[in-house]
């Protein structure tokens, strides 16, 4: 264990560069937080005029992109706030980054010569403003590249076949297809770009002053990286764009070292010149490693405007719905994903409609109605559902004479309305019976702890449902930024590594320590009694059935 101590008296830094702001979060070598700023980009960059950090193009439905140089500023005025902080940049021995999953930056002919020669004396954005063969960049919430998605999953073979290979089947937010749409749309503007990076990567770019690789982790993000094999799928990048691999270069672990810290960031800032600048990922891996998730079993939910579900299994199940990424923490397992598009916000919804716009009455509601709600099963979307796909609308149903005993013979009808009670059950059981089916049919274990987190976690009525619905009992965290915390730790982990020089498990850096930081977590709520996990894993069989035929009836695919 000798070799899993952190030098003293050393700091690690971890970004995240999300949708809205970016995050900074700094780590001394116990684990404890020392300090940590945000940059609010519509707020505190107004000059780019997004709006939640993002265009919404008015001509061109679903596409929604954000200002790439808005990213490169945002990383200069996050420093200036760290250095008004008084911290010691010398200090900090390793530097990694969350980026948001999925978005893409193109970097045109000849900018890898400017990135290299950055002048110290003046800001980032004033040197790369014609950097880029694009100035505005997809991301995750974009959803204009659908007939792309349909083009490549026909060319290898079809959705599942791409699934299998690259952990996903296509989606409108993944590089891949947003790559093929500017190949197809804009082809001279393709011909133009000699490197495409990620999010994560191009913030790693920026600090090494060169290019760096894209993460595995965040590359399986893509359609377009083997998973098992943890290269670039062939067939993939034919069915994308032609001569992608030379513009993608090289995938690299994600605990690997990026490179040292750029002269730029020497001179302007005083890091020391030797810190090392760990390979950044998506901001689910990040979250992942920021909630200490390192053995199947775990598993975490997110609660926030979208719900994810995700944990470590080492058997994932190629699927149409999960998304797998091999493991951010390990060299051996894979990160197996889900994501719903309706979380809080319809949540929300139900409470302002039944609960008399009070937290406190949709509680008491979930609090009087009893588990299983009696059979009444409902489906609340109020946007189009990511998963199932399926469009915004309200399927109620109640299963006749169900008892929580046996399914064989049971009918369902569908109602117009619950009485307000059942409507928040409905909802609640709903949204997590969901998670446990789809988590288990992608291959996900049986969860022996759960750690939620996200505005929703709050809530202790939600939090007692979730321990009844999965058997097991529900933590929560004190840390509501855990991707810029997971990126501190990944930097931390990405030091021992190399320090070692071979890989060592991030477990190791937490012994004797989760305690004494503000990474614990605290027990909310205990685990229900084996009957009724029994009996809501009937009442999820028949959801299951319902949803299934909502799709053919309704889906979107």
């Amino acid at each position: 264990m000798e070799d899993c101590y952190l030098p003293q008296d050393s700091l690690f830094l971890g970004f995240d560069c999300s949708t809205q702001s970016m995050k900074a979060t700094v780590l001394d070598s116990n684990l404890k937080i020392v300090t940590s700023e945000i940059v609010s980009f519509d707020s505190e960059l107004p000059h780019y005029k997004t709006k939640d950090g993002v265009y919404r193009d008015p001509c061109v439905d679903g596409r929604i992109v954000s200002p790439t140089l808005m990213w490169v500023e945002a990383l200069d005025l996050i420093l200036k706030r760290l250095v008004k902080l008084k911290l010691d940049f010398g200090k900090i021995v390793a530097v990694s980054g969350s980026g948001q999953q999925h978005g893409s930056v193109y970097w045109k002919n000849g900018s890898l010569a400017k990135l290299t020669l950055l002048d110290s004396k003046r800001a980032m954005v004033d040197q790369l403003g014609d950097a880029f063969s694009i100035k505005e960049s997809p991301i995750w919430m974009d959803s204009s590249s659908t007939q792309q998605c349909k083009e490549i999953e026909k060319a290898v073979g079809g959705a599942l076949e791409l699934s299998r290979l690259s952990g996903s089947r296509a989606h409108e937010r993944y590089a891949g297809p947003q790559i093929r749409k500017i190949f197809e749309m804009q082809p001279e503007v393709y011909r133009d770009t000699e490197r495409i990076s990620l999010v994560s990567s191009f913030m790693a770019s920026l600090l090494i002053g060169a290019y760096a690789c894209i993460d595995e982790t965040d590359g399986a993000g893509m359609n377009l990286m083997d998973i098992k094999r943890r290269t670039w799928c062939k067939i993939a990048l034919q069915a994308t764009a032609p001569g992608l691999e030379k513009r993608l270069g090289k995938l690299a672990p994600a605990h690997a070292v990026a490179g040292f810290i750029a002269p730029y960031f020497v001179e302007r800032f005083h890091f020391n010149k030797n810190c090392l600048v760990v390979q950044w990922s998506g901001d689910n891996p990040n979250s992942l490693a920021g909630l200490t998730i390192n053995t199947p079993g775990d598993l975490a939910i997110s609660l926030g405007t979208s719900d994810t579900v995700f944990g470590i299994t080492s058997d994932p199940q190629p699927s149409l719905e999960g998304h797998v990424f091999p493991n951010p923490v390990d060299t051996e397992g894979y990160m197996v994903m889900l994501v719903y598009k309706n979380g809080s916000l319809t949540r929300e919804d139900v409470r302002n409609c039944y609960a008399d716009k009070s937290w406190e009455v949709f509680s008491t509601y979930l609090q009087q109605t009893p588990p299983l709600n009696g059979g009444k099963i409902g489906f609340y979307y109020k946007e189009h559902e990511i998963l199932p796909p399926l469009p915004a609308g309200l399927h109620r149903y109640i299963l006749e004479n169900f008892t929580g005993d046996i399914l064989d013979g049971l009918s369902e009808r569908e109602v117009e309305e619950f009485d307000p009670p059942s409507e928040v059950r409905a909802l609640i059981e709903g949204q997590f019976l969901s998670m446990r089916a789809h988590a288990e049919r992608c291959g996900m274990p049986s969860p022996k702890r759960i750690i939620a987190t996200g505005g929703a976690s709050a809530n202790l009525s939600i939090l007692n449902s979730i321990a009844s619905i999965f058997g097991c009992d529900v933590y929560t965290v004190q840390r509501p930024d855990s991707a810029s915390l997971g990126a501190a730790l990944r930097a931390a982990h990405g030091w021992l590594c190399n320090e070692r020089g071979s890989f060592v498990p991030i477990s190791c850096m937490y012994m004797d320590k989760l305690e004494k930081t503000s990474l614990s977590c605290k027990l909310s709520a205990t685990a229900g009694d084996r009957e009724l996990v029994t009996r809501y894993g009937l009442l999820m069989k028949k959801r299951v059935e319902i949803e299934n035929c909502l799709v053919q009836k309704l889906g979107r695919w």
